[in-house]
């Protein structure tokens, strides 16, 4: 029994079109979904003024005994002097300077706490997750297969991986949740001497910094608040008098990375959902093609059958 060209066709559409009608429906559901991500209800965060930061680096060690991790001496046995964010330290201060003999600057570097987080969407087994009341993003060791994607999907090079151990952990700050939980503020926040970081409500946060910019005309940086709504809004969120993306905070826009990545996404799988489907059509045409032939096979045998007993 051949296969013939419009068979293959005509089998491909009846498998194919309905599977293709939903694909095109269901993408743009989720797509919608996740660009509509609320702001939990009760936020918090911290705001991080860099024009009053005196980069003391007190938020690094106590931040360092908030969470009971032993201090990063690696590079200096006598002093704790992370060069960057690693397995060891969840909160950094760091020093912007500009070789043309512009402004310097500190900036504290700890997690954004993205309102549509990209370690989250980018983890399977959801082991990096948003709390949908206080916002804070945690990790949760149990649900972590150390895939890492956390890590290559944060536009922030936030999450870090520890190399050693048998079980090895995903470090970023979480806000000190365990001191929360206690009625306590993160730990950066109750050491800084010039309130350069305060911890609080969003809302409160975010209307605390606008005060400070119409106070101060001309201050900082464009007059705005960074992660109002950068990369579809953060829970941290900065005041900087130069411009943020030489402080390490890029310039992403209003729309959050998961969002970006699902368009595209979307996009992709639908160039991938033709050769599927013709796969799918193609498996039909043969399985319909090897039943042809079983059946012929049979009445074969049976005429032979016949013939030897006559």
């Amino acid at each position: 029994m051949d296969i013939t060209r419009r068979e293959l066709i005509s089998t491909i559409a009846k498998t194919g079109v309905p599977a293709a009608v939903a694909v095109s429906i269901g993408a743009p559901s989720l797509h919608a979904e996740t660009e509509n991500i609320p702001v939990p209800s009760a936020a918090v965060g911290l705001l991080y003024d860099a024009s009053i930061c005196i980069g003391c680096k007190a938020c690094e060690s106590a931040c360092a005994e908030a969470n009971d991790t032993p201090p990063d001496t690696r590079g200096d046995a006598l002093h704790q002097a992370p060069n960057d964010l690693n397995d060891l330290t969840r909160n950094i201060i760091k020093l912007y300077k500009p070789e043309d003999g512009s402004p310097a600057s500190f900036v504290k570097r700890q997690c954004m706490h993205c309102l549509d987080p990209a370690c989250a969407a980018g983890c399977p087994f959801q082991a990096l997750h948003k709390d949908p009341e206080t916002g804070i993003v945690s990790w949760t060791a149990e649900e972590c297969i150390g895939c890492r994607y956390c890590t290559i999907t944060c536009p922030y090079h936030v999450p870090r991986f520890q190399w050693q151990g048998y079980n090895p952990r995903v470090t970023k700050c979480e806000l000190c949740s365990t001191r929360l939980e206690k009625g306590l503020r993160p730990g950066c926040t109750n050491v800084c001497p010039t309130g350069a970081v305060i911890f609080g409500p969003r809302t409160v946060l975010l209307e605390e910094a606008k005060q400070r910019i119409k106070k101060t005309p001309g201050k900082y940086y464009q007059e705005r608040v960074y992660g109002e709504f950068d990369n579809g809004g953060t829970q941290s969120i900065y005041l900087s008098r130069v411009a943020f993306g030489k402080l390490g905070l890029p310039e992403l826009g209003p729309e959050s990375v998961p969002a970006k990545t699902l368009r595209w996404q979307r996009r992709l799988y639908q160039y991938f959902a033709l050769p599927a489907l013709l796969y799918v059509g193609l498996v039909q045409v043969i399985r319909k093609s090897l039943k042809g032939h079983e059946q012929e096979a049979h009445e074969r045998e049976k005429e032979t059958g016949l013939r030897a007993q006559l």
